[in-house]
């Protein structure tokens, strides 16, 4: 079943639900824990961590953006992204990546990063990392680790992505 989903920026009485969001996704309270230490690192970016909502305006699916570079280059991280397993294939997660993707645009930013499922994001846009000469200072799986350039008249820079002190990467 599809819906449309509402989508906004987190408010701080939707943290709680945040977290349980992202307990019940997981099968361990980590991505939980990443979230709760990037909001207290300076990566965090004020209005780019987005929930998607339902009727009650409870949030079931959450998308963060925080800050990385690639080498020098300021960039975006996307992680972690999370639905409510009942609302998982509804739309919910997809939703909430394309409203914080696009607030990230209306922002200013121009890269995003994402270490993740190859055939779930290149829905949005996500290609290759190591297409565009990126990469990582771990091994990864090539085609887990995509970029996207938000604004097409700057492309993706080349070198090796620098995540959060909490990311441990």
């Amino acid at each position: 079943m599809r819906n449309t989903w509402i989508t906004r920026a987190e408010t701080a009485a939707d943290i709680p639900a945040v977290r349980e969001i992202n307990l019940a996704a997981f099968p361990t309270s980590q991505e939980a824990d990443l979230v709760d230490a990037l909001r207290a690192d300076p990566a965090w970016i004020e209005g780019l961590s987005f929930d998607a909502v339902d009727g009650a305006d409870r949030p079931v699916g959450h998308a963060l953006l925080t800050r990385c570079h690639i080498d020098d280059t300021p960039a975006l991280c996307l992680a972690p992204c999370a639905v409510r397993p009942e609302q998982q294939r509804s739309g919910a997660g997809s939703a909430a990546v394309r409203a914080v993707l696009a607030a990230a645009e209306e922002a200013g930013e121009r890269y995003v990063v994402v270490l993740g499922h190859p055939s779930y994001y290149p829905r949005f846009g996500f290609t290759r990392a190591s297409a565009h000469g990126i990469g990582l200072t771990i091994d990864v799986p090539d085609e887990a680790l995509m970029a996207l350039a938000l604004d097409a008249d700057h492309p993706l820079p080349s070198g090796t992505v620098r995540y959060a002190a909490p990311f441990g990467i």
